[in-house]
């Protein structure tokens, strides 16, 4: 009966521990399924009815039809790759380079300088966005793709994160390929970037979903209607289908498309730098 009891227990845990999942799974996945299930509905449907009907009685893309017909999402959408591509390879380059020295090169102040770089992380953009926007004012940014793309260009997790990626890649590497008369860009660039691109997969996947989804700044920064991103096309829609959860519904798959299917094929990246940026500190 004891050999029993020990051999069940890791069964019952597992299954304590995979129910857990599940539920926080569902708690997690149920918003956006009701939000897709809302956005097939057709208009004789209830929205809101209780228990919700998460299969649509009629399915129908009439709602993004419409979406489309009535705003210039194509113009939006546009602004938002535009904005987020720029914004996450500049990150990745800029975060780069600023990681290198601070992994790799032996100088005064070094930790004092990563350990402010690091306190940064605790300052919330709000306090920044008055000086930010006067600078970028002063500069003529205003209504511009480099207003909404420079101030979010290089972060101190993205500084962190590619620093303890770089630290775990062994320095041997660095002095073989000085001895082939590399220098330290080409070390950078050819050697150590390669190594750890999952690290740099991980920052590119966080750069993309801050800049995709981005709404406060852009708001600041732009007041021309074509220049907007699909955030602000989206707040523009809610303000005007204010009864129609549908079209609004619609409008915020739309939205998070790109992210979801960018995650889809990164997400052996993303976990693996994780990981290995949590090896050595």
């Amino acid at each position: 009966m004891k050999q029993n009891k020990v051999k069940f227990a890791p069964v019952l845990k597992k299954i304590v521990v995979y129910a857990l999942l599940i539920m926080v799974a569902i708690i997690m996945v149920g918003p956006f399924i009701w939000l897709l299930s809302t956005s097939l509905k057709s208009g004789g449907e209830n929205v809101f009815s209780y228990p919700p009907q998460l299969i649509p009685e009629q399915v129908s893309f009439g709602n993004y039809v419409e979406v489309m017909k009535t705003f210039p999402f194509a113009r939006y959408l546009l602004n938002s790759v535009i904005v987020t591509v720029f914004t996450v390879i500049l990150t990745v380059i800029f975060c780069t380079m600023a990681a290198y020295p601070l992994a790799r090169m032996n100088f005064r102040f070094k930790k004092t300088i990563f350990f402010l770089i690091l306190c940064t992380m605790m300052i919330p953009f709000q306090l920044l966005m008055i000086p930010v926007y006067l600078i970028s004012m002063k500069l003529g940014l205003q209504n511009t793709y480099a207003g909404m793309i420079l101030p979010n260009i290089t972060t101190a997790f993205g500084v962190f994160l590619m620093r303890q990626a770089i630290t775990v890649v062994p320095f041997e590497m660095d002095e073989s390929a000085r001895m082939d008369g590399a220098n330290s860009m080409q070390i950078l660039f050819r050697i150590l970037m390669p190594l750890v691109k999952s690290s740099i997969a991980t920052l590119a996947i966080f750069t993309f979903i801050t800049a995709w989804g981005d709404f406060l700044w852009p708001l600041i920064i732009i007041s021309d209607q074509d220049m907007f991103t699909l955030p602000l096309g989206l707040n523009m829609l809610s303000g005007t289908f204010t009864s129609d959860w549908r079209l609004i519904s619609a409008g915020a798959v739309i939205s998070m498309a790109p992210v979801v299917i960018l995650f889809l094929f990164v997400q052996k990246y993303f976990i693996g730098g994780i990981m290995k940026g949590a090896v050595k500190s």
